[in-house]
């Protein structure tokens, strides 16, 4: 599920990203603090002006052609006036680009709300009122970085990426800053009139809550919107382009919608982290606000619920799975070889996550990942350090060696038997998959051609490492000795992850690893079914549920999973 854990961490990491109010310095320690109100009560007229400039600063009110949209007699707070009933106006227009914006120059939207009657240039005296205006301003054009990654043919060293696009690595470097451009931004002006406390405002709200620094009342909320602007939509600003396209939208907001707003886009000063830990593709970031647009509300809400059950049963799984192998004190009826398998599986992934750039959390998880499952090798083989045989001649050389319970059971030699079958089908997979990758992919480098074939591989064919512990339980005539819970608690997840699939878009390789997963727990039940509960067979913490103690005196021992019938031991 790491496809998932990047999609849905990355989103939720900015829930947790705050930090504490800012205090006012001009307050003195220990001083009152006196509840504020807001400049503009309810109702106020409002005259909007809406300037586009190259300029961070604006001061060129006179211009005619800096002013984009000029909307007269807004009332603040109304929800029921508009072009639809709902207090939302609409301006469009498209904009002559200036030159330096096409080289990568930035453009600036200001923004004001006067009271009805007043102007928003400080030069106009007598029609300018500092506390009868409001200012927002915000950069429209959006830089974004485009990475380009050499691949080629590694036989015939030819690519089928553009040649516009080498030329351009070539000239910039692998990684470009573009400037990009959404042509539509709502502008939010939120209906509150909370009294708010100056210095205790709470985070995230406290970076839009402006106070007067004379009167002690803060300024009306105006709001930039652009949480619904897909990163698909967003196109490069470039000579091609003579016109730039402009919807701009005028809506009131609630105080509750707005936090949640304002809490998606914050940004806390105690993130230890780098922003690119949380940086997610284009497609990452759409795919959780197509969903949330384009799925069903009940779904959706189903969704969000088994999200959270989804990290509980993971949380369990991983104690469970930690006390299994911890307190293990028999290796009968477990494929040790599935676990070496593991462990060099996990090593593929951790390698080719960190060869593309994955995003730290998920590196951070298949980290873990491979941790535990290097733990779990000293659990099921003995390993020792011999000083005798060095390495070069000076470091110790790690030996791994059967465990008794493994060796003296039938379980090593149907394991062994398991994989010997299975490599008949592995190996040829494992070639033909080799010479398409080769054939027919292109690659960074023969590294790169290594990991990604082997990482592919796996991810096609790894259900097939699953079937050496049915092929044991099969042999054995049972299923006592699997940690069922952990067992359980992963089918959930994998169940948990179909319903994802179903919601959100997503590569169908791993929708088809879901359902393979999905088959294979099916199996593991079909065989806890037929193979019935036998007191005497051993179970996952080395015990069965008889006392042979006990039974001294009798003639024979029931027999056991290892001292089976010789005509059994046949048919097996």
């Amino acid at each position: 599920s790491l496809w998932i854990k990047s999609v849905f961490f990355s989103n939720s990491a900015s829930w947790f990203r705050r930090g504490p109010s800012t205090p006012d310095p001009n307050t003195p320690a220990g001083a009152p603090r006196v509840p504020s109100r807001n400049l503009f009560t309810k109702d106020t007229l409002m005259d909007l002006y809406v300037y586009v400039s190259q300029e961070e600063v604006f001061s060129d009110f006179n211009n005619t052609d800096a002013l984009f949209w000029f909307h007269r007699d807004l009332v603040y707070g109304d929800w029921t006036t508009g072009e639809d009933g709902d207090g939302c106006y609409q301006h469009y227009k498209e904009m002559d680009i200036p030159e330096k914006v096409q080289q990568n120059g930035s453009l600036y939207i200001h923004v004001y709300f006067t009271k009805s009657g007043f102007h928003p240039d400080p030069k106009r005296k007598g029609q300018y009122r500092r506390l009868a205006t409001v200012h927002a301003t915000r950069m429209m054009n959006k830089f974004k970085r485009r990475k380009f990654q050499k691949t080629k043919n590694l036989l015939t060293g030819e690519t089928e990426a553009d040649p516009e696009m080498i030329k351009r690595a070539e000239s910039h470097g692998p990684v470009e800053i573009i400037s990009h451009w959404h042509p539509n931004l709502t502008i939010n002006m939120v209906d509150d009139h909370t009294a708010w406390v100056k210095g205790s405002v709470p985070p995230p709200l406290d970076q839009h809550v402006k106070f007067d620094a004379v009167s002690g009342d803060y300024y009306p909320i105006v709001y930039f919107n652009d949480y619904w602007n897909l990163q698909k939509d967003y196109y490069p600003i470039n000579e091609t382009l003579t016109k730039l396209p402009l919807r701009l939208t005028y809506c009131p907001l609630s105080l509750w919608r707005w936090q949640l707003y304002a809490a998606q886009n914050a940004r806390s000063p105690w993130n230890f982290l780098p922003e690119d830990t949380y940086e997610q593709s284009d497609e990452d970031q759409d795919s959780v606000k197509v969903a949330l647009l384009e799925t069903n509300p009940y779904l959706l809400g189903l969704t969000i619920v088994v999200s959270i059950v989804h990290s509980i049963f993971e949380f369990l799984a991983f104690k469970n799975d930690i006390q299994f192998w911890n307190s293990r004190q028999s290796l009968e009826g477990l494929s040790v070889r599935s676990i070496i398998f593991g462990v060099f599986q996990s090593l593929v992934v951790l390698l080719y996550i960190l060869d593309n750039e994955t995003n730290f959390v998920v590196q951070v998880s298949v980290f873990i990942g491979l941790l535990i499952d290097l733990w779990k090798i000293t659990k099921v083989m003995d390993v020792r350090l011999d000083r005798e045989n060095k390495i070069a001649g000076v470091f110790p050389r790690l030996v791994f060696t059967d465990k008794s319970t493994y060796v003296e059971s039938s379980t090593k030699i149907y394991d062994d038997m398991a994989f010997k079958y299975l490599s008949w089908l592995l190996y040829p997979l494992f070639g033909c998959y080799a010479v398409y990758s080769l054939l027919y992919v292109e690659h960074k480098g023969w590294y790169s051609w290594v990991l990604s074939m082997l990482y592919g591989f796996l991810l096609t064919f790894g259900f097939i490492t699953m079937t050496p512990q049915l092929f044991i339980n099969y042999k054995m005539k049972s299923v006592a000795h699997l940690p069922w819970r952990m067992l359980t608690y992963k089918a959930l997840n994998t169940f948990i992850d179909d319903l994802f699939a179903f919601v959100i878009k997503m590569p169908m390789m791993y929708r088809i690893g879901c359902l393979r997963d999905d088959v294979v727990f099916f199996i593991y039940l079909y065989q806890r079914w037929i193979y019935r509960v036998d007191p005497n067979r051993v179970n996952e913490f080395g015990t069965s549920g008889v006392d042979h103690s006990q039974n001294n005196t009798a003639n024979a021992a029931p027999a056991s999973i290892t001292d089976k019938p010789e005509g059994q031991k046949k048919n097996d």
